[in-house]
């Protein structure tokens, strides 16, 4: 029977050149880096849920951006729509008022027109007249109405009719009072005397050009053929 020594406790066996650090035993790993493992997890969720909220908010920034500035776009157009609109009302009411003073100064050029006919425009008289019918022209008074013209019912106005047997339409024969017009605008149609053609003129007229015709084809056909 073995009797064991009092005083000395057993110790385990410890390899040659090993420190006693070596022989005791390593403690598990602490439960304080198990939370900070676990507070680096809930940080890094925490950053993820705030990036993603983050996100978020920029989407909705950056679709509300597109919001105005579509409105703006929108507010842009519209201003330029009401800029051209004004633009157009104003060159209206400038013409009309240019036309309705024109208007008024057709009668005085009337005179003017039959004071030269008779031959009495002269001296300073002539002078004055010239003068107004430039500053007229240059305002975009513009004269028609020809003798010898077609009569164009939107432009003329018929105040005499008669028949001629050398007319092949209705045309102006004189014209009693020239007409006026300011750009596209009539302001004063032609007042001229019509003549229409002759009754029964038109079909030997009609005879005459087909005997034409025939002896034109003819002499090219070289005549009649001889018996």
């Amino acid at each position: 029977m073995t009797e064991e020594t009092p005083g000395f406790d057993e110790q385990p066996d410890v390899p040659s050149g090993a420190t006693p650090e070596d022989a005791e035993p390593k403690a598990a790993p602490s439960s304080a880096e198990d939370g900070a493992a676990r507070a680096g997890d809930t940080a890094a969720a925490q950053s993820a849920a705030q990036i993603a909220g983050l996100t978020a908010q920029l989407d909705q920034v950056r679709t509300a951006l597109n919001e105005r500035t579509a409105d703006v776009q929108r507010l842009q157009a519209e201003y330029q729509n009401y800029r051209r609109r004004v633009e157009r009302d104003r060159i209206a009411v400038k013409e009309l008022a240019v036309a309705n003073l024109l208007t008024e100064l057709l009668p005085v050029l009337d005179d003017i027109g039959r004071a030269r006919e008779h031959g009495e425009l002269v001296g300073g008289f002539k002078s004055v007249a010239e003068s107004l019918e430039t500053v007229a022209a240059k305002m975009g008074l513009q004269q028609f109405g020809k003798e010898g013209e077609p009569f164009d019912p939107t432009i003329h106005e018929a105040l005499m009719h008669s028949y001629a047997p050398d007319v092949t339409e209705t045309t102006c024969v004189a014209i009693l009072q020239p007409g006026y017009r300011f750009g596209e605008r009539t302001i004063r149609p032609a007042r001229v005397a019509v003549a229409e053609p002759q009754p029964g003129a038109q079909p030997a007229k009609a005879d005459e050009a087909d005997t034409a015709a025939a002896a034109a084809d003819d002499k090219e056909s070289g005549g009649p053929d001889e018996g």
